[in-house]
């Protein structure tokens, strides 16, 4: 039986990742960046962020998803949730393998920047960018004006479809955004930005649940002189990888025929069985973690190929040579699907966390009260479009909205203006 078919057995209560694979399987790079890692939680967190990490600095690289051959790009985009002191900084190693391409070619969004300010930014930079943020309050402070846009933003990025913005006075639409993103915080904080199972995000959004705390007296050790050489390493090679994408021309990356075959299966027997134990609204998540398993096969064959020292003894120039071809390995699809399969159980604890049927290590939070939250986004004086419009953006039917609209007049919350036009009351 798979580790989803064996859920809620205590054979598969272990979620770690990096202990259940073959660490010599995977690209050079990351057994280096691993190296600094000591617990398995921290092998964990530091794998997905440097895999997402690097996810924003591999241009013109995409995989053909589905009947109508989608281009996905391998930008991925992280939440790791867990408790204070629970180690989630290691995380930040990952922010210093792309600080060198950042000062070479700007990539890096800061989290702590409004809406527009995020826009702007991601339009300069020609629709790519990389968010990396291990301050919760960042989400929860910064973005709490405007988490619907951030939400609707990330989302869209994640599926490369065009953002617009119609206020902006500059290009009012991305047409191929490009975002990778690494945060970290509390579960309150995850849900500032993911209010609900069946907002489009939550699916979108690869979440690690970490329920461990760092022994105490590892907070004090301080990185030697070697890991920061591993570290320096590590980001020259990520460095000239992103340099080399960029002078290539788009290239597409493929699984295998048996590959493709045996992800299908992974959706058609292992898949159905947790969305049986879950609900119907988790089938979401199943799907688009096939495209992430994609992805992230994509990143380790990338890393494997382009940071090889065999490849750069033969580069005599920043052109990729024709006779490279992006051909998934079943070793790298292996670990990719692994991967895939452990973040897919970690979603499911995210996903019955927010519907509250089950307790785990972190900060107790009470359901959302959806209304509310829609009522506290709208504008002082709002239209009914717009409130139809946030409310979809949220994954909230507009006849649910509208209903809820009426249910504020009768309470005294808003008072109608005219027709179709509402107004707070204090």
């Amino acid at each position: 039986m798979t580790d989803i078919q064996n859920l809620h057995s205590e054979e598969q209560a272990n979620l770690h990742i990096v202990e259940n694979m073959d660490v010599n399987n995977l690209p050079q790079l990351l057994q280096s960046v691993l190296s600094l890692a000591q617990t398995p939680v921290e092998k964990d967190m530091l794998l997905l962020s440097a895999l997402t990490a690097c996810s924003s600095v591999m241009p013109n690289l995409y995989v053909k998803y589905g009947v109508a051959a989608k281009r996905y790009y391998p930008n991925l985009q992280l939440f790791i949730v867990g408790s204070a002191a629970s180690g989630k900084g290691i995380a930040n190693i990952a922010l210093e393998l792309v600080k060198p391409i950042h000062q070479a070619l700007p990539l890096i969004i800061p989290g702590d920047a409004t809406y527009p300010a995020f826009y702007q930014t991601l339009a300069k930079q020609k629709g790519r960018g990389y968010i990396h943020e291990s301050e919760g309050s960042v989400i929860t402070d910064i973005w709490r004006s405007c988490t619907a846009n951030y939400n609707t933003a990330l989302r869209k990025a994640a599926e490369h479809e065009p953002i617009s913005r119609s206020r902006c006075k500059e290009a009012s639409v991305i047409e191929c955004p490009q975002v990778s993103m690494v945060l970290t915080g509390t579960f309150s904080q995850y849900r500032a930005l993911v209010p609900s199972i069946e907002n489009g995000y939550f699916s979108r959004l690869l979440t690690l649940i970490v329920n461990e705390h760092q022994a105490f007296n590892s907070r004090y050790v301080q990185p030697d002189e070697s890991s920061n050489a591993v570290i320096t390493t590590a980001a020259q090679q990520v460095y000239q990888l992103c340099k080399t994408l960029f002078a290539s021309q788009p290239r597409e990356f493929r699984l295998t025929d048996t590959q493709r075959e045996r992800l299908g299966q992974h959706l058609q027997s292992a898949y159905p069985t947790l969305i049986r134990m879950l609900g119907d609204d988790f089938h979401s998540v199943i799907l688009r973690m096939a495209v992430q398993i994609e992805r992230i096969a994509m990143i380790l064959t990338a890393l494997r190929v382009f940071c090889a020292r065999d490849f750069h003894e033969r580069e005599t120039s920043s052109v990729v040579p024709d006779d490279i071809r992006l051909i998934c390995s079943d070793a790298d699809y292996a670990t990719a699907e692994l991967i895939g399969n452990k973040l897919i159980l970690h979603m499911a604890q995210a996903y019955q966390l927010i519907r509250g049927t089950q307790k785990v290590e972190l900060p107790s939070v009470k359901p959302l009260d959806q209304k509310q939250i829609l009522l506290s986004l709208l504008p002082n004086e709002f239209e009914s479009k717009t409130l139809v419009a946030e409310a979809l953006s949220q994954g909230i039917s507009r006849a649910t909205a509208l209903r809820w609209n009426d249910e504020w007049q009768q309470h005294g919350q808003i008072q109608k203006i005219k027709y179709g036009v509402y107004q707070k009351i204090a």
